[in-house]
């Protein structure tokens, strides 16, 4: 009997399908079913470097159905397991007429103490879900970066690369490779709660920095640094291709998955009786060296609610001449999904797209500085200054920051289409949350900044007083001047925050009804409760 090693894992869901997704021990057939209710889905596993993992795709299944399932691998059931403590996992199918209603969060360490990191939201928020079965779930929840951590490791994860490499060995702790990845997702989804969760939600995802490592892609100059190391080629082909298969695939349709090529030629390999490994190797190699070769990005609606998932890592454009949070294909993709006609336009992106100002302005300055605005000298220490400091996100895209500014104003005007309610970027990151309100110019559509972070990774004291200052209104004039200094263009947009900062553990959930949008951010008190820390109104 072969063994369930990871999930199962409920990802793509639609109004009649459904991907569940499995890691198993030895390759086999994968059987998901509930035969009471008509549901019998089969996939075969596919091979990456000696791991096995299968889709199965699920079809014909009713409008905004609760169907239980069980698993089976060969004819054995192994899941639900014996003495699970939660309610069977059940698919969840959407009904376009009711509410949309969507969790996220980002940066989750796990395992881990809870002195360490507090109490994981995660469980937490499996656990009020068990307790109330009929009442209002998730439509899915969106896990916004740092779903792993491949850079901070925990004991047990350390113990795992040191028993297969001498201590001190490069990259010391750190992770190396694809097989350190799979024991890292193992570590990080194995908790029962938390696997109940995924098994029974339908989970999107996006990757940000620590899925790769700290800073990924913060500058041509980084990008340089980093290929120059020994360890670096196995290290980003092990982190991307490791995202491809445990996050990525899940993100997309039956249909897009159906018509990705890789996804096609792995399987061929292995139905073959070969392993896909190399394949994707190429492949992740190929989508870091070469950005515009791969779409992370994705976009889903839920009736009149789109959900728009922004890569703001892999895609970006990092050459000796040209920076850009995007890549052209990928901005040119991203330009054609944000278009009125819907009652609500999100927009996620595991970087905040809207800092508190001072900060905006800050980066800005940083980009403007070590782009040489003020001489080579400067751009040397504005470039140290850009790493040690983590200032990379969309403000230090300053071109890509304008151009998204541009197009989300035409939608809220109403110039691509009649203006929806709202139009909120989702993001994490930052380590606490916010919300942030654009002012001006005027639209017809109420335009925020939502932010949920972390999951499980609180800030400690001394970092917590520093980003209190830094969204402190009274103190963002001097990075506002400097901005001037350095002959940054003045920001198309103007806002503030108007709630939060909170630096709680949590998951925020939004939920939109009709032309009306609520969010509320939870946060674990026990291993099992959770309280409310804030709810806000998006389009009053």
């Amino acid at each position: 009997m072969t063994a369930l090693v990871l999930g199962p894992l409920l990802r793509h869901a639609g109004e009649h399908t459904a991907t569940v997704w499995v890691e198993t021990a030895e390759p086999c057939e994968v059987r998901v079913h509930n035969v009471e209710q008509g549901l019998d889905a089969r996939a075969r596993t596919f091979t990456v470097h000696g791991h096995h993992y299968a889709l199965v795709e699920v079809t014909g299944l009713p409008t905004g159905a609760r169907v239980p399932y069980e698993v089976t691998l060969d004819g054995e059931t192994v899941w639900p397991t014996p003495g699970c403590p939660f309610p069977r996992s059940a698919i969840r199918t959407i009904d376009p007429a009711n509410p949309v209603r969507l969790s996220f969060g980002s940066c989750r360490r796990s395992p881990g103490t809870v002195e360490d990191y507090g109490y994981d939201s995660l469980a937490a928020f499996a656990h009020r879900l068990a307790e109330d079965p009929d009442g209002p779930w998730p439509d899915a929840l969106l896990m916004v970066g740092d779903q792993v951590y491949a850079d901070e490791l925990g004991d047990e994860m350390r113990d795992y690369i040191h028993a297969r490499r001498p201590e001190g060995g490069e990259p010391e702790d750190e992770l190396a490779d694809y097989e350190d990845y799979t024991h890292l997702y193992e570590l990080a989804w194995r908790e029962v709660s938390v696997r109940w969760l995924m098994s029974t939600v339908p989970t999107f995802a996006i990757f940000d920095d620590h899925d790769i490592r700290d800073d990924w892609n913060t500058s041509y100059t980084w990008r340089k640094q980093m290929w120059e190391l020994p360890w670096w080629r196995d290290r980003i082909v092990g982190g991307i291709a490791s995202y491809w298969v445990y996050q990525h695939l899940g993100n997309l349709s039956p249909e897009d998955r159906a018509a990705d090529p890789v996804y096609k030629a792995v399987r061929e390999a292995s139905d073959a009786g070969g392993d896909g490994g190399a394949l994707l190797d190429e492949f992740a190699e190929r989508a870091d060296k070469e950005p515009a070769t791969t779409r992370w990005s994705y976009a889903h609606d839920w009736g009149n609610t789109r959900l728009v998932v922004v890569d703001s890592r892999c895609s970006r454009l990092l050459t000796a001449d040209r920076r850009g949070m995007l890549d052209d294909d990928e901005f040119a993709w991203l330009d054609g999904r944000l278009r009125g006609g819907m009652d609500h336009l999100l927009v996620a992106s595991s970087l905040p797209y809207l800092l508190a100002p001072g900060i905006h302005h800050a980066e800005a300055w940083n980009e403007a500085v070590a782009g040489g605005a003020w001489g080579r000298t400067a751009a040397k220490y504005g470039e140290k200054l850009r790493q040690a400091a983590d200032l990379e996100h969309w403000a230090a895209f300053g071109e890509s920051f304008r151009e998204v500014a541009r197009d989300v104003v035409e939608v809220g005007r109403g110039e691509r289409g009649p203006a929806p309610a709202s139009i909120t970027f989702l993001s994490g990151d930052v380590h606490y949350s916010y919300v942030a309100r654009v002012t001006a110019p005027d639209t017809t559509s109420r335009i925020a900044q939502v932010v949920c972070s972390p999951l499980r990774n609180p800030l400690p004291a001394q970092f917590r007083f520093a980003q209190r200052l830094g969204t402190s209104r009274a103190l963002a004039r001097v990075p506002r001047a400097l901005a001037r200094l350095a002959k940054v263009p003045v920001p198309p947009l103007r806002w503030r925050l108007t709630d939060g900062p909170w630096f709680d553990n949590a998951v925020a959930t939004i939920e939109l009804t009709g032309r009306k949008g609520t969010v509320r951010w939870d946060s674990p008190v026990s291993e099992t409760t959770m309280r409310k820390v804030a709810q806000i109104n998006l389009t009053d």
